[in-house]
């Protein structure tokens, strides 16, 4: 019980900390400015791969998003642990009565709120325009599309507070953060893209390969909302649907990441635990 009040109490903490700080602000203005560019873009009013309205708006969103949350979450995550280890923050949590347990994941829970809500926020504001306006609202494409983005969230939420806690200055931190970006999107992928042209590996192995890498499942799920099949992929899509099924993998979609994130914060809690403090 009094664990469980001093992880509220530094979620609380951090959440207070995160809506005071800049990085907050602009992070909002983004996904906020995202929307309102896409609704004065007209994108409801076209046509675009068979979606019309606010599917087709709600489309480009996860496709941008996806390329901008992660660098967020990871970026500012990083600072959480590494950031008040350079601060002192540790030296002074000695003398107080708060578990490791209850600051560690009082700070996840929290940054988790604060990087989710915005996001989400911006999701509900198109749907309220949309309402609006009279424009059909898809909702179950909104609904999956909330679970891929708290599942994204949580992955490189993950990810930012076990870098954070073996990186031992924030300026490491941060370039470990910016690294680990370019490879979920691009190194990695290219790569795989290399082996396959020399033919080491099969296809198979590649596909199978690349869905380790949270982006790329993000990405596959995102184009299974327009195209069960994925046929975009050509001879990917057999590998994908031979493992999962297309409701097997949108459900691998949400799990996995998330899982990976979960268990990446976990690690980070271990190292932190006896790296840090006695």
């Amino acid at each position: 019980m009094r664990h469980m009040k001093q992880f509220w109490l530094t979620a609380g903490l951090d959440i207070v900390e995160s809506l005071r700080a800049r990085w907050f602000h602009v992070y909002t203005l983004v996904f906020g400015g995202i929307v309102a560019l896409l609704f004065l873009f007209g994108l409801t009013e076209s046509r675009v791969l068979g979606f019309i309205g606010l599917s087709r708006l709600l489309v480009t969103y996860i496709q941008l998003t996806m390329a901008i949350l992660p660098i967020f979450v990871l970026i500012t995550t990083v600072r959480s642990v590494a950031g008040d280890r350079e601060a002192g923050v540790f030296e002074y949590l000695l003398s107080l009565p708060v578990s490791l347990w209850a600051w560690f994941w009082g700070k996840f829970a929290g940054r988790y709120i604060v990087i989710f809500m915005p996001v989400f926020a911006a999701m509900l504001l198109a749907v309220a325009w949309a309402t609006v306006q009279g424009i059909e609202v898809p909702w179950g494409m909104f609904a999956y599309y909330t679970a891929l983005i708290a599942a994204m969230a949580m992955c490189f939420l993950g990810f930012g507070m076990l870098i954070s806690s073996i990186a031992r200055s924030t300026d490491v931190a941060q370039g470990a953060a910016f690294l680990a970006w370019l490879g979920f999107l691009l190194f990695l992928d290219l790569i795989l893209l290399g082996v396959m042209i020399q033919e080491r590996i099969s296809p198979e192995l590649a596909v199978t390969i690349a869905l380790a890498n949270p982006l790329q499942v993000f990405r596959t799920a995102a184009l299974s909302m327009f195209d069960p099949q994925l046929i975009v992929l050509g001879p990917s899509a057999y590998v994908i649907l031979d493992l999962f099924g297309v409701l097997g993998y949108k459900v691998f979609a949400v799990a996995y990441p998330a899982a990976l994130g979960m268990a990446s914060a976990a690690l980070g809690f271990l190292i932190f635990r006896r790296g840090d403090l006695p």
